[in-house]
């Protein structure tokens, strides 16, 4: 009947599986990632996890001296004249964009990449060179998309949520940042949660 029906849908939509929008109908919903703050998992093994296969495409990518983004140089302890490999992403999860990630690497620890690796895990392509990696905290911020972000990510109507973190690796024991990455996640598909 309408009402047995009307109460599955009700219950369907409590239980965030489906979105009831009025006026347009009812549509399912995609899946999301749940992780904690303090999780160090890559994006990789997030869209492993809700069982979509991670991609990459490739927006952009140049070097760049330090003095241009004193921020990101200042971060990463470098000096004017130093150089810094800067690439943005569109990661998707089966296809579908799902983030748009903005990456700063230092060419003291990462001289040379791989632009191929570019379009699938940047991380892999450091662990086949021998880099290891430590992170020390992640910020998060929610912004509104500018336009090109609705663009990449094929939706208007959304807020991202913005992590970023250093990336730090070890050499004699001192440890190094090398890297600085700002994520922007399509905030209907990434819930982080505080395990404390």
């Amino acid at each position: 009947s309408r009402m047995t029906v009307n109460k599955a849908l009700n219950n369907l939509s409590a239980e965030g599986l489906i979105e009831r929008k009025p006026g347009k109908g009812t549509f399912v919903c995609a899946k999301r990632v749940s992780k904690p703050t303090d999780c160090a998992r890559s994006f990789t093994e997030d869209m492993k996890a809700i069982g979509l296969v991670a991609g990459a495409k490739l927006i952009s990518y140049e070097v760049i001296r330090a003095h241009d983004k004193p921020e990101i140089a200042q971060r990463l302890e470098l000096s004017d004249d130093e150089l810094l490999h800067y690439f943005v992403r569109l990661r998707t999860g089966n296809d579908k964009p799902i983030a748009i990630s903005y990456t700063y690497v230092s060419t003291k620890i990462v001289p040379a990449i791989d632009i191929d690796c570019l379009e699938r895990s940047f991380y892999a392509f450091l662990d086949s060179q021998g880099i290891e990696r430590e992170y020390q905290g992640t910020f998060y911020t929610a912004k509104l998309p500018t336009v090109e972000q609705q663009r990449l990510l094929e939706t208007n109507d959304i807020a991202l949520l913005c992590a970023e973190h250093s990336t730090f690796t070890r050499r004699e024991g001192k440890l190094i940042p090398f890297g600085y990455t700002l994520t922007c996640y399509n905030g209907d598909l990434y819930t982080y949660f505080s395990s404390i």
